[in-house]
């Protein structure tokens, strides 16, 4: 793979996707910026001959189509895909509705599937290529009030994992971001969206969760911009890991993750162990 490449970024027009722009510009990159607004996503960014910035809505496997063409257009290739954008959708299951949970998988989850889907012939023709997904704590571990963002992020681990084989015979690369609470826009109100309070049972702890995700807006301990440099190493490694846990906070999620799936396994060893057939072909 080229020293200059050319990531092509979604969600580049705020938070962590502005940043991941910025730093790939600064590193000497070519890049592809992508957003709803294309409008809104160049007046976030430095101005750059090495920049171009398109429209994508990531729910459009079409707007995907068209974005690539544009950027095989201009720069000839695609080397990096960084699939940041993403949406929250935040409530109690029973209180989230179907259409909530529709835009959480649309934007979450099939997002990077349309995106991917229509940059990987691109990477597959160059015989190269990283296809990176920014995933989430929240794909690793279960949070309550967090049913339908973790089942996306859930999902797109699932997706990477099973993808990561399907194209490693091409030459192109996966990796899954795993950050932490990082000081991004997710929490704004442009981009979280909580379920309307209608089941007394929950009423008190809504009222927690509520005021605790509105509350953590802007205080976020993680900074995305360090992030963003981090990734440009993570990227520039060879081989790249096929997951970077980003974040301290992270890192010991992932770590009581792995103890507790440990504890799991062992509990029930002998019974998990014990469900073959017998060696004539009979159930127990």
């Amino acid at each position: 793979m080229p020293t200059n490449r050319t990531w092509f970024i979604t969600g580049a027009g705020r938070g962590m996707g502005a940043d991941f722009v910025t730093a790939a510009l600064d590193a000497g990159h070519d890049v592809v910026a992508t957003g709803r607004d294309p409008e809104a996503v160049a007046g976030a960014l430095p101005a750059s001959d090495h920049l171009l910035v398109l429209r994508l809505d990531v729910t459009s496997a079409g707007d995907a189509q068209a974005a690539v063409a544009a950027t095989v257009e201009r720069f000839a290739a695609i080397d990096v895909l960084v699939n940041n954008a993403a949406s929250f959708e935040a409530g109690f299951f029973e209180e989230l509705t179907p259409e909530q949970i529709d835009r959480q998988l649309a934007t979450t989850l099939i997002g990077p599937m349309n995106v991917t889907r229509a940059v990987l012939p691109t990477m597959r023709r160059q015989r190269a290529g990283h296809v990176v997904t920014i995933s989430s704590t929240a794909g690793l571990a279960g949070y309550e009030y967090c049913v339908a963002y973790g089942a996306a992020k859930h999902g797109v681990e699932g997706f990477m994992g099973a993808l990561a084989a399907e194209i490693a015979p091409f030459g192109i690369h996966t990796t899954i971001v795993n950050p932490g609470f990082f000081r991004t826009e997710l929490l704004t109100r442009e981009s979280a969206h909580y379920a309307i309070p209608s089941i007394e049972d929950y009423a008190e702890r809504n009222a927690a969760q509520r005021a605790f995700w509105e509350g953590s807006d802007g205080k976020q301990g993680g900074d995305p911009a360090k992030l963003a440099r981090a990734l440009l190493t993570v990227v520039g490694e060879d081989p790249p890991p096929r997951r970077f846990i980003a974040g301290a906070d992270a890192v010991a999620t992932a770590e009581q993750h792995v103890a507790t799936l440990r504890q799991e396994t062992d509990a029930y060893r002998e019974l998990s162990s014990s469900l073959a057939f017998d060696d004539d072909g009979t159930e127990a």
